[in-house]
């Protein structure tokens, strides 16, 4: 754990609960860096596409004739009205629901409704879609609003010697959950990224590994990492070879065991352990509310493995339950450390109405990566 001259968190209460701050987040920082826009997997076939928001800006991102990934900003050039929504198949050519014009799957401009009497001086390749920058990394796909934006790997530094042995592209997609967290999207980041808190919210639930050796490293334009030991004991559980929930991923060395986090700036989160890999969208609603998506991957099952896999979650949440562990009544009880998360980040945020309010100081080393974070911020409102 690398040390820093203890600081105060630098971040005023207003970032957190401002709608003016909010909407000036999304121009200097979502609408001016690199973000996740789904897996390759989630657009196997030419003409499938995800429409996403980046800032203020709606974007398509799509599989072209080639089988490329492209990016677009999602509004015609003739009036600006929005081509797609959501997600799904644009088999040969994107068209636009107003007045037809119509695209290829590529950007350009290749039809244009009575051209030769309404616009028979128009020049068609002027007028192809804007396009967005575009990045594939461990099969993640991102993108930039601006195609002239720093390069990718620029922009993500030294984080890939950080981020661990998983191999998302050897692995299948087991579960998505998604959750509503009433609070602002950066306290989630901040409570996904606080060393100090593992040991004591998590007393229970992440007590299998070692946070007296945690490392942790900052990179690329403020892209955190942190990697955590297992204890002796957990150790020896999975030398032990479990049956009992999921299969260890066979290409993750017992040496390489351990809880790899990461934080993508400013809110893409990514983890892994010696059963799974997950990532974790946090997607800003509003000053005080955020979506939270997580996606988990795992070692590919048959069905009878998958089937005893849930069936041991579920016969655990029944014992639980049996227990007097309901988390609707206690999330504290709940034996999940998303729910202990969301928790205190919605207390956090509820705190902040208060006149009283304020940042005390900040542990030495354990929330320094917080700090940090801070001034990543600050960085890009600054500009």
């Amino acid at each position: 754990m690398h040390t820093h001259n203890t600081s105060k968190l630098l971040l005023p209460v207003e970032a957190y609960t401002s709608q003016a701050w909010f909407d000036k987040e999304q121009r200097e920082i979502f609408g001016k860096s690199w973000q996740f826009a789904g897996m390759e997997s989630d657009l196997p076939e030419v003409g499938q596409f995800n429409c996403i928001k980046v800032g203020a800006y709606p974007i398509i991102v799509i599989r072209d004739d080639t089988g490329e990934i492209r990016a677009f900003h999602n509004i015609c050039r003739h009036r600006g009205t929005q081509l797609l929504e959501v997600r799904g198949q644009r088999k040969k050519v994107i068209q636009c629901p107003y007045h037809d014009w119509v695209y290829s799957l590529n950007g350009n401009l290749i039809g244009v409704p009575e051209k030769r009497t309404q616009f028979p001086d128009i020049n068609m390749s002027q007028w192809n879609l804007f396009p967005a920058g575009v990045a594939i990394w461990k099969s993640m796909v991102f993108i930039n609003p601006d195609p002239e934006a720093q390069p990718f790997e620029t922009w993500l530094g030294e984080f890939p010697q950080h981020v661990g042995p998983h191999q998302p592209e050897l692995l299948q997609e087991n579960e998505v959950r998604e959750y509503d967290v009433k609070a602002n999207w950066k306290i989630f980041v901040e409570n996904y990224i606080d060393v100090y808190h593992l040991s004591h919210l998590h007393s229970e639930t992440l007590n299998m590994y070692d946070h007296t050796k945690l490392v942790s490293a900052i990179s690329g334009a403020g892209h955190v990492s942190t990697y955590d030991p297992p204890d002796k004991e957990y150790r020896r559980y999975l030398e032990s070879k479990p049956t009992d929930y999921l299969p260890l991923i066979d290409h993750i060395k017992p040496k390489q065991w351990g809880a790899y986090t990461h934080m993508m700036f400013p809110c893409f989160g990514i983890a892994g352990d010696e059963f799974s890999w997950s990532i974790l969208e946090i997607i800003p609603i509003n000053p005080d509310l955020t979506k939270v998506k997580q996606r988990s991957f795992t070692m590919p099952m048959d069905e009878i493995t998958v089937a005893i896999s849930k069936g041991y979650e579920k016969v655990t949440t029944w014992l639980y339950r049996q227990m007097g562990y309901r988390p609707e009544d206690n999330p504290l009880e709940s034996k999940d450390f998303m729910l202990e998360d969301i928790y205190a980040c919605e207390q956090q945020q509820k705190a902040m109405s208060s006149p009283r309010f304020a940042f005390g100081p900040t542990a030495l080393d354990q929330e320094q990566l917080i700090v940090d974070f801070h001034k990543a911020i600050l960085l890009y409102m600054q500009e």
